[in-house]
């Protein structure tokens, strides 16, 4: 069979089969949407594709562009995102994925790249390129009636206002300063591209199944807007009495006061007897808000963003540490990016990050590192495990110290 690696460089790269082959690769149709295809082919800026071209179609799919992830310390740094990644029934094991992300990942290290991210929708894929888990994300569904919320269950006069079916216009013209405030409090985040705020709000009709949703936003006692959220309702009744669950798409909150408000506002509407939501925090205020937090079950906890190291001093130098410390990796790397030995010197005026010949105080893999990057998983955990080992006698412990964040890393959106 004839096949070949084919790029969106080259002359005979078709975009457009390329897109449906990513609609075979995900299961999703025989054949990309026109409407689809049209929104995918005038986005500004497409990425680096790759497809693997067998009988006049592709039969694998790679693509990665470039992105903003916010790391602990507020810092905004470039990385390397990876998506539409696919390998058709038929074709798998025969070192498709291997090609095309070792030579992607080999450009993105010439390229000056620090670190590359994706989202593992099957996480037995990655650990072998370089990836780890760096953060997660919860599901929960809230039952009212075991919530035992109250019925005066206002809003205090401090905390500012909350207002119901606002217009999908002003989460346009207001939702990306909103979020970039939120993002780089928020380790984890990534940038959002200036389409998205069009597709969450029908301005940009790419998905047929599209179903305009409820937004509510908060704003604090000056006015400023500091939390945004959507939601529908499926008008569910039992035996005349309403029996209606709302759905939250998506939630973002710039305060903890936003944070709060929100959730205790989208818990009071009337017709609704549950709320359920998907990709939230792991630490989300959530359950807590509730007299009776049981009432918040847990429906899924899972691995979200995954971090591959490339330029391990220059990834390090980058984070903030809110304590002072010192710290030797030896990072392993079977492809070679990130392998070395290096010396992390830190604090809160800043880090520095280098080669060094001392003895390693932690001895760990690029794909440990990316799981220890963000600081949502201890060192001393990964020890644990055996993912790591020390060479000094308390140095996850000392790992954990300068790594830990306030808040736990999240990432909001998918990719």
């Amino acid at each position: 069979m004839d096949l070949t690696i084919r790029t969106s460089t080259d002359a005979d790269f078709d975009a457009e089969e390329w897109l449906h082959g990513v609609a075979r690769g995900f299961l999703l149709a025989p054949r990309m949407s026109d409407a689809e295809v049209a929104d995918r082919l005038a986005r500004p800026d497409p990425g680096r594709l790759r497809g693997a071209f067998a009988e006049g179609r592709y039969v694998a799919t790679y693509r990665s562009f470039d992105q903003r992830l916010t790391v602990p310390g507020g810092t905004d740094v470039p990385a390397h995102a990876v998506t539409g990644v696919s390998v058709h029934p038929g074709h798998r094991r025969r070192g498709l994925l291997t090609r095309m992300m070792t030579a992607d990942l080999a450009e993105a290290k010439d390229g000056g790249e620090m670190l590359s991210t994706l989202i593992a929708a099957e996480d037995g894929i990655y650990g072998r390129f370089g990836y780890g888990p760096a953060n997660a994300s919860a599901s929960y569904t809230v039952e009212g009636a075991e919530a035992a919320l109250p019925s005066n269950w206002t809003l205090p006069e401090a905390d500012g206002t909350v207002e119901f079916f606002v217009d999908g216009s002003l989460v346009r013209s207001a939702g990306p300063e909103l979020f970039e405030r939120f993002r780089l409090l928020q380790p984890g985040a990534v940038d959002r591209p200036a389409h998205w705020w069009g597709v969450v709000t029908g301005k940009i009709a790419s998905n047929p199944a599209w179903q305009e949703p409820f937004y509510v936003v908060h704003r604090d006692p000056e006015g400023t807007l500091q939390g945004m959220a959507a939601f529908t309702t499926d008008q569910r009744w039992d035996r005349g009495v309403p029996d209606g669950t709302a759905t939250v798409h998506w939630f973002v909150a710039a305060t903890t006061t936003a944070e709060r408000a929100l959730w205790r506002s989208l818990l009071s509407v009337d017709w609704v007897r549950r709320v359920k939501a998907d990709r939230l925090a792991p630490d989300t205020l959530l359950p807590e808000l509730l007299p009776h937090p049981r009432a918040a079950r847990v429906t899924a906890v899972n691995d979200f963003l995954w971090i591959r190291p490339l330029d391990v001093p220059a990834m390090l130098r980058s984070r903030g540490y809110a304590v002072e410390g010192e710290l030797v990796l030896e990072v392993a790397d079977p492809l070679g990016f990130a392998a070395g030995r290096f010396l992390l010197t830190a604090g809160p005026d800043g880090a520095e990050c280098g080669p060094t010949a001392r003895e390693a105080d932690l001895t760990l893999d690029a794909a440990a590192l990316g799981t220890l990057y963000l600081g949502d998983r201890p060192a001393s955990r990964l020890l644990a495990l055996g993912r790591l080992a020390e060479g000094t006698p308390g140095a996850a412990r000392r790992a954990d110290l300068l790594l830990s964040t306030p808040r736990r890393a999240w990432t909001p959106d998918i990719f």
